[in-house]
């Protein structure tokens, strides 16, 4: 193999010819640039093998500005969710696929049914009409204990005391001793399987300082989610004077509760368990956890005025629905018309997920770059609600900038990605830079340039 001995001069006079013969490194960014048009590429979603090929396996409830029908879908983070009097844009959506003609032949005053992710309404009954919530209002007192491990005002191992107020509660409690002291976390179970109206007032004491401030925490919270229909007196739900919410505000705060803490239902899915080391038995209220396949909470509720009531959640491949009843005649009836919701939901509608975050989509050239592409990623998770047997009708268009020029960020948008079903937009994304590249100088150039020449001499 032949060796080359390069001096000083003549490796400027490479570069200095390199420079002339290679116009394609022009620095100036008027100049040597591609086409400001679009590319636009059209694919089959489900025949696509190079768009999604490193998608990961597992499901994704995320929504990102999803549509069904005429309907903007809700997105179901709240860090994404935008402010207005002071309401954060979580309101349920409807479109024309929401049933109001109750054709299930509901008895109960009032129902409804949304999907958990895009909060999307699939069942209407009367679900705006304000009543009595019994301890359906405990979902609400659970969403700010979560509020407040999540923000670290309290912890799971926090000792709880008892005041004589709580332990002077009625209805459904473990009749806790002012004497006595259990963890949030014990109070948490107690709540959840049991309902235990002593153990939530000693926690609205401990989180608030008293039951009074709790309920306006209660009452800001509601004002913050759009609940317009609720106005909350006590944090346990025993019947008072204008103690009320509805199905549709009932379903805004479960699904708040169960999208922001998934990890309530590691309390609310219980069937039976124990406290003070087995002497307290415990026994959930909420009987589709046995019964109903998927099912992960959520609260009854049931009192001599409201008769009975219940935010019922469930999951089935991917799929996260929350029904609610109301005003039910017996808690027979309670039972079975949540299961005819949920079996509605799950029998007509399925989630369809179109891809995670950072999946890989397309590589793209990039000029005056130190590397000659850059690839695609999907910026966030995306998926959409659409009817049963539908899902493999989804078509993907990709839109993607051909004037791509370093320097580039990781995160850079540098296009999108949409899904239509019957002419109708499901979910656009936004294509984004996996990694940053950066700019060709004038070291780097000639760098290239003289590997460049060395490789061809040696060739």
């Amino acid at each position: 193999m032949r060796k080359f001995r390069f001096t000083i001069s003549s490796i400027l006079v490479l570069i200095l010819i390199g420079c002339l013969c290679f116009p394609c490194f022009a620095l100036d960014d008027s100049v040597y640039v591609w086409s400001t048009t679009q590319n636009q590429i059209s694919t089959n979603e489900t025949s696509s093998s190079t768009n999604m090929n490193n998608a990961n396996n597992s499901s994704t409830n995320q929504s990102i500005d999803r549509s069904i029908g005429q309907a903007n879908l809700v997105n179901s983070s709240a860090t994404n969710s935008s402010t207005e009097n002071s309401s954060r844009n979580t309101a349920l959506t409807t479109s024309s696929e929401v049933v109001t003609d109750n054709p299930l032949n509901l008895e109960s005053g009032s129902a409804i049914l949304i999907e958990q992710s895009t909060g999307q309404i699939l069942y209407d009954y009367h679900m705006h009409e304000p009543l009595r919530p019994a301890s359906v209002t405990k979902v609400m007192s659970i969403l700010l204990i979560m509020e407040a491990i999540h923000d670290g005002k309290i912890s799971l191992t926090d000792s709880v005391p008892c005041s004589e107020n709580a332990a002077s509660m009625g209805g459904s409690q473990i009749w806790l001793d002012p004497r006595e002291t259990l963890t949030v976390d014990e109070m948490l179970k107690a709540i959840c399987v049991n309902s235990a109206n002593d153990c939530v007032v000693a926690m609205s004491e401990y989180i608030a300082g008293s039951e009074e401030a709790f309920v306006q925490l209660m009452n800001d919270k509601a004002k913050e989610l759009g609940m317009n229909d609720t106005c909350f007196k006590n944090c346990h739900g025993l019947d008072e004077d204008g103690h009320v919410t509805s199905s549709y505000d009932i379903a805004l705060m479960s699904r708040e509760l169960l999208s922001k803490y998934p990890e309530v239902t590691k309390y609310t899915t219980i069937w039976m368990d124990s406290l003070r080391d087995g002497k307290s038995q415990l026994s959930n209220t909420n009987k589709l956890i046995k019964s109903y396949q998927g099912a992960t909470g959520l609260k009854t509720g049931s009192t001599s005025l409201a008769l009975y009531n219940l935010s019922a959640s469930a999951t089935r491949d991917g799929l996260s629905l929350i029904a609610v009843i109301m005003k039910a005649p017996s808690t027979k009836v309670r039972f079975a018309e949540a299961t005819k919701l949920l079996d509605y939901g799950f029998g007509k509608f399925a989630f369809k997920s179109f891809g995670n975050q950072g999946d890989l989509i397309t590589s793209v050239p990039v000029g005056k770059a130190n590397k000659n592409s850059i690839d695609i990623v999907l910026e966030n998770s995306t998926g959409a609600l659409m009817e049963k047997g539908k899902e493999n009708q989804v078509s993907q268009v990709i839109t993607l900038n051909e004037n791509v020029s370093a320097p580039v960020s990781a995160g850079q948008k540098l296009g999108e990605a949409s899904f239509v079903l019957d002419g109708q937009t499901l979910s656009t994304v936004n294509l984004v830079a996996k990694d940053s590249v950066e700019k060709k100088n004038w070291f780097s150039m000639g760098k290239q340039i003289i590997y460049s020449w060395i490789d061809l001499l040696r060739s």
